[in-house]
């Protein structure tokens, strides 16, 4: 008889070719290799008439298995909806979302999604309005979040706001405050739609709101006070600090503020622990190093530009070995060169790094994936935020 080690290790040897193809027909239907081996291996074995089960007994799932999900059904879905109502019995705190992207924060509060061999569980959130300005990011929005969101104007569309919500959660444009923009502050054109942001709580009146943006907002005194000035106006508790996303398990040095307001009724806003720190950071190649050898998919977005190497920004390597460098919004070239390939990174491996499911696909072109992934909210780092927000809630 055979003697097996106690580890569950198995090395294969395999030609190349087959090799290709196996990944670029799993990282289609959203599938590890290791997970895909180790279900069909339970299966097999599970199935195989030398182990027989009972009529009655139900077969184990893998608990890191990614299912295919067929173009017909709904693609990713975290509350299930038909008629506009949650199909479960729980209680769920609604959300309004403002200025949403293609969903980064709207998919993090809502949970049920799983990145790099982690799942997220879902949250007791549900949105029950959205709104965005950018058509591309819309579709790619109600692409995965099942749910409408309303394009246009955030002016414009004011009026047409629930008179009521537990949650508001929105990042307002940065550009007029961004190291990378014109510097104009806060009141410029942009970056001024806070104030919309803060119009919207006065209409709502929601428990607990969330704002977000870039780091620069810390750095000139004169443009916090104001925003924190404007945003306390509304009587709530406030609690603002800079976030890290890879301490909470996102692949990217990506630093952003986060205002968070609570009712004065509720307890005080604790923010979530970092579960991480330099010593452990997760990589770029843990990221995105099993879609090395996958050619070009656009069917999962894993497309990349040909863009020559900028005089200004986007000329920089990530570095195999730490989390990627912040995933920036500018189509002009400003997307990371791969750590060893001879290209700059994909939009896939863009999407792995700002923390989003192999499962989310974005619906647009090449410069249209480039934006809506540079300015999204990392949804793991979201889920974290949102898990602190349940707990005032609570």
């Amino acid at each position: 008889m055979a003697q097996h080690g106690k580890s569950g290790r198995i090395v294969i040897d395999v030609t190349p070719e087959l090799k290709r193809q196996l990944h670029t027909h799993l990282a289609v239907r959203g599938i590890t290799l290791k997970n895909w081996f180790v279900g069909e291996a339970e299966r097999l074995c599970n199935e195989n008439e030398l182990f027989p089960r009972r009529a009655d007994e139900k077969l184990p799932q893998h608990k890191h298995l990614r299912v295919k999900v067929a173009e017909e059904e709904i693609p990713y879905l975290v509350n299930k909806r038909k008629s506009g109502k949650s199909t479960t019995s729980i209680s769920r705190h609604s959300i309004v979302s403002l200025f949403s992207g293609c969903g980064g924060m709207d998919l993090g509060f809502t949970g049920g999604f799983e990145v790099l061999g982690r799942r997220y569980e879902s949250l007791p959130f549900e949105i029950i309005w959205a709104n965005d300005f950018n058509l591309e990011a819309c579709k790619t929005y109600e692409r995965n979040l099942c749910h409408p969101i309303h394009r246009g104007d955030i002016w414009e569309l004011i009026p047409k706001l629930p008179e009521k919500t537990d949650v508001l959660i929105g990042g307002f444009p940065c550009q007029d405050i961004s190291v990378n923009g014109k510097r104009t502050g806060v009141n410029g054109a942009r970056t001024g739609l806070y104030k919309a942001m803060i119009e919207a709580i006065r209409i709502t009146k929601p428990k607990v709101f969330v704002a977000e943006n870039v780091k620069a907002l810390l750095k000139n005194q004169v443009w916090l006070d104001q925003v924190i000035r404007d945003f306390g106006s509304l009587g709530y508790n406030l609690h603002y600090q800079l976030y890290r996303a890879a301490d909470f398990g996102v692949p990217q040095t990506r630093e952003r503020v986060l205002i968070v307001g609570t009712a004065p009724s509720l307890r005080t806003f604790s923010p979530p622990i970092p579960e991480r720190n330099a010593s452990n950071w997760i990589t770029a190649r843990e990221a995105i190093g099993d879609l090395e050898e996958l050619e070009s998919c656009p069917q999962i977005n894993h497309i990349w530009s040909g863009a020559n190497i900028s005089p200004e920004q986007g000329n920089r390597r990530l570095v195999a070995d730490r989390p990627g460098y912040t995933i920036r919004a500018e189509c002009h070239g400003n997307i990371h060169f791969h750590y060893r390939l001879p290209r700059r990174i994909s939009m896939r491996e863009a999407a792995r790094i700002q923390s989003f499911p192999d499962k989310f696909i974005f619906v647009s072109g090449l410069r249209q994936i480039e934006r809506q992934v540079g300015n999204a909210v990392p949804p793991v780092l979201a889920w974290h935020v949102a898990n602190s927000v349940l707990d005032v809630l609570r």
